[in-house]
């Protein structure tokens, strides 16, 4: 194990996962017939693939993941219901492309515009479920917008709710995957409406455009996209084993085509990697030293899950590890107080991920005794090494 050279650091050994042993190489990924894709692990949040992933590009239909995931945060902070009532107004009716079928004047539930945009990609349906959150669709994009910012994704820039062709109005596969992990994360209720195969509005009967629903029961989302410009995109995510993937392509050239490359990119995720979580959220990993403190001690941990997806055929081990910063912990130590990190290596000893090491709880300052004492002590081992 290789230790760091910092001043009174301390390294301990947690985990060592895949002993060396005589494996064959990671092989390449596929290539595609697309523009862009990306392979993104969820538990971990690792990229495993990524070709022109970055690459702006126009998003079509995905951007009504977007759409549907600003829907869902109003409606977990209680500023929208399922069951209000939308008025369907002239624009939404009147908007071409896939449809939804609502007429101009009729109330409809959140509900059932959701299901509307997700299953049957309905361009009416965005509209008018912008309209209502935001009072236009303009103010509605720039609510997008800034959850786009939040969420990371550099490369994607919404102009409308529906992808529909404007100029500015792009995004790229990799933020395209952040955007669906945070769906899958942050919102596990509606997440299954994207594993819905068809629904019936207005006596229309429409099916998900998503092939990879009928084909791969290990298939639960997300969202078909397609414009002439855009070409044929989807947004797939599956779970087998309790692992579960996102893949995002770009730029197919059919509908056939963007779920059979699809379908090869999370064929080389769930053949080639497995995801390991190696501390849990709020666990205590182990206990630190605090001097003049209320306690002498302070449970330490990660402030969310330590995962990485890992080569199943790598040569090498892989070890889980923590280093403490130097110094001594002097209270007051505030929860959430940084102490040092966590750290994944190989088997060459470079550090392949990392998150802070932190206070699971506060620390109060001592008593005038127990800073007193804690001083004395301090200063001899100072003094004297």
């Amino acid at each position: 194990m290789i230790m760091l050279s910092l001043p009174r650091a301390f390294v301990f050994l947690l985990f060592a996962w895949f002993a060396p042993a005589a494996f064959a190489a990671l092989p390449p990924p596929p290539p595609l017939a697309a523009k862009s894709w990306v392979l993104m692990d969820v538990t971990s949040g690792a990229v495993l693939v990524n070709h022109d992933g970055s690459v702006r590009l126009p998003p079509a239909s995905l951007t009504k993941l977007m759409t549907s995931h600003v829907a869902a945060l109003e409606l977990q902070r209680g500023r929208l219901k399922e069951d209000d009532l939308v008025l369907v107004s002239e624009k939404a009716w009147r908007m071409g492309g896939s449809k939804m079928f609502i007429k101009v004047g009729n109330q409809v539930a959140v509900k059932d515009l959701l299901r509307g945009i997700i299953v049957q990609s309905g361009n009416d349906a965005s509209i008018a479920l912008a309209e209502h959150i935001a009072g236009g669709e303009d103010t509605f994009a720039a609510m997008m917008n800034d959850e786009a910012k939040r969420l990371g994704m550099a490369d994607t820039r919404f102009v409308n709710a529906t992808g529909w062709p404007a100029e500015g109005h792009y995004s790229s596969a990799l933020d395209m995957a952040k955007l669906a992990r945070a769906i899958i994360l942050e919102d596990p209720a509606h997440y299954a409406l994207y594993k819905e195969k068809e629904f019936v509005w207005n006596d229309i009967r429409q099916p998900n455009r998503n092939l990879l629903l009928w084909r791969d029961p290990s298939v639960d989302g997300l969202k078909t996209g397609h414009t002439e410009e855009a070409g044929y995109c989807l947004v797939a995510s599956a779970e087998r084993n309790g692992q579960r993937m996102i893949a995002v392509v770009f730029g197919t050239g059919s509908e056939e085509a963007r779920a059979q490359e699809t379908a090869k990119l999370l064929g080389y995720g769930f053949n080639f990697f497995e995801s390991k979580t190696f501390y849990k959220q709020s666990e205590a990993i182990q206990t630190v030293e605090v001097w003049k403190g209320a306690a002498s001690s302070v449970k330490a941990g990660v402030a969310s899950n330590f995962s990485a997806a890992l080569p199943k055929r790598a040569a090498g081990g892989y070890q889980a590890r923590v280093v403490l910063l130097p110094g001594e912990r002097i209270a007051p130590i505030a929860k959430g107080a940084a102490l040092g990190r966590v750290e994944l290596v190989n088997a060459d000893g470079k550090v392949v991920s990392q998150a802070p090491l932190v206070a699971l709880e506060a620390v109060e300052e001592g008593g005038f005794f127990r800073r007193m004492w804690d001083g004395l002590r301090l200063f001899f081992r100072g003094l004297f090494g």
